[in-house]
């Protein structure tokens, strides 16, 4: 992750230096609440790296039976990425990017330097996932709606063969 510098302005720094040149139990005080801090930040990191593990395990067992890609609206995708025409998603967390000048792009979405980014294709993504669970759903219930009026007109068929042919 890429660090940025706080610069305050010359007069802020002298007068925050003086203001806190008598007080050192406040400068321990504040750096053990950063020790604090920056041991949170590395628990939630740890975590943070499990439970994406974790989704994209469930992801690609989930998606496997319906798609093989899903494809990522164009305004869910920051505009860092540049001119993109097309994306699509993997089962296996992986973001296709096809640049309007044709270029290609990878990105591991289980990579930490692209959670923000994996956060809005999931966003993105999931709603669409519902919906082809849904329509696969839809499909299997036609066909048996179909198949048991099919089967009840050959049921009364047999049975009338049976009556006539006995």
């Amino acid at each position: 992750m890429p660090q940025k510098a706080v610069h305050l302005p010359a007069k802020e720094e002298a007068e925050k230096t003086r203001s806190d040149e008598g007080a050192p139990e406040e400068l321990l005080d504040s750096l053990k609440s950063l020790q604090d801090d920056v041991g949170q930040i590395c628990e939630l990191a740890s975590e943070e790296t499990r439970v994406v593990e974790v989704f994209f395990e469930s992801f690609l067992k989930l998606m496997q039976p319906f798609a093989k890609t899903m494809s990522v609206s164009l305004g869910a995708l920051p505009e860092e990425l540049g001119d993109v025409a097309q994306a699509n998603i993997d089962p296996t967390g992986h973001l296709m990017i096809l640049h309007q000048d044709g270029q290609v792009e990878l990105r591991d979405l289980r990579e930490e330097a692209h959670r923000d980014l994996m956060v809005s294709v999931v966003k993105d993504v999931v709603p669409k996932f519902k919906e082809l669970v849904n329509a696969h759903r839809r499909k299997i219930e036609d066909r048996i709606e179909f198949l048991l009026s099919v089967t009840n007109e050959m049921q009364k068929i047999s049975k009338a063969f049976s009556t006539a042919t006995t």
